[in-house]
Parts: structure tokens; sequence; C-alpha cells
């Protein structure tokens, strides 16, 4: 065996496997932009109500699984829990302990590239996003 490939092999069992990019799963909850079908910001979610698009886009994608930031209070998203729990919809509350202005990502297990449409531009998002 070479002594790269020993190398390599130690050095997988004290780090473990790299993260393909952990900024970008780091903001979208765990998931990666490509796989975004919509996301909604932490004003966003704590907002009185439920945003219809997002009830929209849980009722189209039935292959969907929602990221939620367990950093927001359960009386915040528990509406969404319920959506998604209506629409068959598996979901996750992420509490890693990263910073994140997003507070809802609703995902697809492989690349769908909507990146264009997968913000809904309001006064919340502004307030959260700034121009991002």
């Amino acid at each position: 065996m070479s002594n790269q490939k020993l190398e390599d092999i130690l050095k997988h069992g004290i780090y473990g496997s790299p993260e393909i990019r952990p900024e970008e799963r780091k903001l979208f909850l765990s998931t990666l932009a490509e796989r975004v079908y919509l996301c909604l910001t932490n004003s966003q979610v704590r907002h009185r109500g439920m945003y219809p698009e997002m009830e929209k886009a849980m009722k189209e994608t039935k292959d969907a699984h929602l990221y939620i930031n367990g950093a927001l209070n359960y009386t915040s998203y528990n509406n969404y829990i319920q959506a998604a729990n209506k629409h068959s919809l598996l979901f996750t509350i992420v509490n890693d302990g990263q910073d994140t202005p997003l507070g809802i990502v609703l995902s697809a297990d492989t690349a769908i590239n909507m990146e264009s449409e997968m913000f809904i531009k309001d006064d919340l998002y502004e307030d959260d996003m700034g121009d991002n």
C-alpha cells in the first residue's frame, strides 16, 4: 500500500468524510441550493399565518422534504408542520447550532436547479437577507 493511500485512510478515520459545500449546507439547513424548491427566511416564518406559496409548493411536490430551523419557536412553524403532515411530506427540525437567516427550506432529494425562484422576495425577506 502506498504512503499516500495509507495517509488518506488515516485522515478519513480521524476526520471523517469531507463535507461537500459546507457553507451552502449551513445556509440551507443541511441541504444544497440546487435541491431547493422554496425557502422562507426566519422573519417570514415568524410572520403570522402561512405563506400561500409554500402551501402550494408543498401540495405540488410530493417528493419534497421540509427542513425547519430549530432555533425558531415552535409556535412560529407549527402550521408548516401541520401542512407537511397534511401533504404527507417528511420534515426535519435542524438543530445544528449554525446561524442562518433561513427558517424553512422545502427541498428535493436530487438537483432541481430552481435557484432563481427559491425565495419569496418581500419586505420580510429584505429584513433578513438584505442585498443577498
